[in-house]
């Protein structure tokens, strides 16, 4: 919705500016590698193939990102790693699901455990939030201004609903039709920025302007962890707000 603004669109917004490099690359590597073991054909493999645009996207080097995907096929050694979903509430009582790839659970766990309590959050139990949320496929577009085509390509193609963001549209779909959806678009000449898997909330809790500030700190905590590598949350902050918080 314009004038609102929510965890995915204040991140994509930060963008690259804000990222660290190497830990860019070490997210990256990571995913690639767990998604490498269900095969490494990224046709028959949509979990790599996501993988491999989020490397791309940060301009990840060709060979380390060869070196990740032969090790999860398991032609070369390496740690094992494997996935852990954590679900907790934040402050204003926002809903919190936080993706890792860990090479060690337990100390994963604490350290995200750490962060929450140093925030105001807290960890909760498995499934306590993940209800407020839907899988779905989510398509950036910023650089397109013909909403009535986009609309037509993206719905006749098989999304599922077309919202305009402070920074252009974000195109929902189903997981099943992200793919065709975002080609469809590429063949109409439609720009796509990004496009990805995430847990969308099915409703969203506006913040006052101390819970906010709170809200944002936490997330940035969470996604400067080196294990973490999404953070989805329900919250909703007003787009003048932010600009006041962004402002200092």
């Amino acid at each position: 919705m314009s004038g609102h603004s929510h965890w995915a669109t204040i991140k994509r917004r930060k963008g690259a500016a804000d990222a660290k490099r190497g830990q860019a690359f070490s997210k990256c590597a990571k995913a690639l590698t767990l998604a490498a073991r269900k095969g490494t054909d990224p046709t028959m493999n949509l979990a790599l193939r996501y993988a491999l645009d989020e490397a791309r996207a940060v301009n990840m080097p060709k060979d380390s990102i060869e070196r990740a995907v032969r090790k999860g096929a398991g032609e070369l050694d390496g740690q094992q790693i494997q996935e852990a979903v954590y679900e907790a509430y934040g402050p204003g009582g926002v809903a919190v699901i936080i993706e890792t790839v860990t090479d060690n659970r337990n100390r994963t766990s604490a350290e995200i455990v750490k962060v929450l309590e140093r925030h105001g959050g807290r960890l909760g139990q498995p499934n306590c939030v993940a209800w407020m949320f839907a899988k779905k496929g989510s398509i950036t577009v910023t650089e397109f201004k013909d909403e009535e085509k986009l609309m037509d390509v993206a719905l006749g193609a098989g999304a599922d609903d077309l919202a305009e963001t402070d920074d252009g549209f974000e195109v929902v779909t189903s997981p099943e039709a992200l793919e065709g959806v975002k080609k469809a678009l590429g063949e109409a000449g439609v720009p796509v920025a990004r496009a990805e898997l995430l847990q969308r909330p099915r409703s969203f809790v506006t913040l006052s302007e101390s819970d906010a500030r709170k809200v944002l700190s936490l997330m940035e905590a969470l996604e400067g962890h080196d294990d973490v590598q999404k953070v989805h949350s329900n919250f909703d902050i007003d787009s003048d707000l932010l600009a006041k918080i962004q402002a200092g």
